[in-house]
Order: C-alpha cells, then sequence, then structure tokens
C-alpha cells in the first residue's frame, strides 16, 4: 500500500490562494511534476488541496480538453466565467465543469473575510471535442455519492471507465473498495487495510492499493478514484 501525506509535502500556490499538490501525472505535467506528489490513476491526473486567502481569487483564467472537480471543503466559493457565472459554492457542495473542445474561463473566489478550503481534481476526457458541461452535487452524511465516471445511461454524471466518489462514513460504518484505488482523507481519521499491512489515515492522507477496506471509529470523508 502507498501512503502519502500531505505535511510531507511542500505549499505553493498563486494569486489568492495557497495549496498542497498531492497528484501532479506525468503525462499532464511532464518535467513540472512534482516529485514529491503522487501519480494518477486511470485518467484523473490532479489533486489539490487549497485554502483561499480572505477576499482571496484565482483571477480569470482558461481550461480546455480537462473536466474540473471542486469539492467545497470548509467555507464557500463564487465561481464566475462561462459555465455556470455566478454559481455559489457552500461547505459540502461539489462542482464538475467539463471544458471539452470549447473550453471555458473562470474566476474562483473566496467572498468572505476568512480562509476557506476547497479540493481542486482534474480528470482528462476519454474522447477530444466535447461540448462544455455541468453538473452540480450536494454528497450527503454517511453516503456514497458518485460524482464523476460510470457509463453513459447508467448515472447522472459525465461518462467516463474513471468514477471519483464522494465517501461520507459515520463512526463504526465499513467500506470495502475494489480493484485499484486511489483515495484522499479530506476529514476525519480511519483505518485502510489490504491483504498485507493496516495504516491508520487521517485528513490529508492519500493512500492506493488493490481491495482497500476502511473502517472508521468517527466520522472520516474520503475521495475515492477507481479506474474501472
Amino acid at each position: 500500500m502507498y501512503q502519502l501525506s500531505r505535511e510531507s509535502l511542500t505549499l505553493g500556490g498563486f494569486a489568492g490562494l495557497r495549496e498542497y499538490r498531492i497528484v501532479t501525472d506525468s503525462r499532464v505535467f511532464g518535467g513540472h511534476k512534482s516529485p514529491e506528489a503522487s501519480e494518477g490513476i486511470g485518467n484523473f491526473v490532479y489533486l489539490a488541496d487549497a485554502r483561499f486567502n480572505p477576499r482571496g481569487e484565482t483571477h480569470m483564467h482558461p481550461h480546455s480538453e480537462i473536466d474540473v472537480i471542486s469539492v467545497m471543503v470548509e467555507g464557500r466559493v463564487a465561481h464566475e466565467g462561462s459555465l455556470e457565472h455566478g454559481k455559489s459554492l457552500e461547505e459540502g457542495d461539489v462542482q464538475v465543469q467539463r471544458a471539452g473542445g470549447e473550453g471555458f474561463s473562470h474566476n474562483e473566489v473566496n467572498p468572505d473575510d476568512i480562509h476557506n478550503r476547497m479540493l481542486q481534481l482534474w480528470v482528462l476526457p476519454e474522447q477530444a471535442g466535447q461540448p462544455a458541461g455541468y453538473k452540480y452535487y450536494s454528497p450527503e452524511s454517511g453516503k456514497t455519492t458518485r460524482i464523476y465516471g460510470g457509463r453513459q445511461g447508467e448515472s447522472e454524471t459525465f461518462d467516463s471507465h474513471t468514477t471519483i466518489d464522494i465517501v461520507h462514513l459515520n463512526a463504526g460504518d465499513t467500506t470495502e473498495l475494489p480493484k485499484e484505488a486511489l483515495v484522499y482523507v479530506f476529514a476525519g481519521e480511519s483505518l485502510v487495510s489490504d491483504r498485507d499491512e493496516t495504516v491508520t489515515v487521517k485528513d490529508g492522507d492519500l493512500v492506493r492499493g488493490h481491495n482497500l477496506q476502511v473502517n472508521t471509529t468517527g466520522g472520516v470523508s474520503l475521495v475515492v478514484v477507481a479506474e474501472g
């Protein structure tokens, strides 16, 4: 089992935010890949754990041929741009923006006088030249919510072999993750086991392995990425 702690990484950032880049896949970042960060899995190529400064913003910037996923962990953020202009994300909300071939531009803004926290993930679409699109989710406590992937017609997500779930577990819950999975903990603490070992993971830890089992003693929130 592979394990990476956020605290072992260099804090970076740009404009009005500071972030830890947990995943920077060589297919996208090439020679600019952080040697400290993990590779991705499937079409999943990037994960950053960011805090916006009070009233901080990224400023308007473009994306193309990438699916951009934002998970609001603490506080809120306002999105300005060509997809769902003015959409505000509250704590717990998730949005998925497909840039497609036409692309989009956006600015992410912390409208408050305190720091917030947001995870951002990038996934490569399976087909180039698709139209831009937008999806919104509000994952519930104690449940697993599919926010990305699965086959067309089987779910309300963008079609992909790579799947991403937001998993909120309560104390005493157990869940098994089939195949190879990459798991990022963004709240709480739990035990993760494979056939050979059991490790304790907490907020800011990434683990990767096959046939993982998650056992909780308290509430925990996870991003789970797998290749279907």
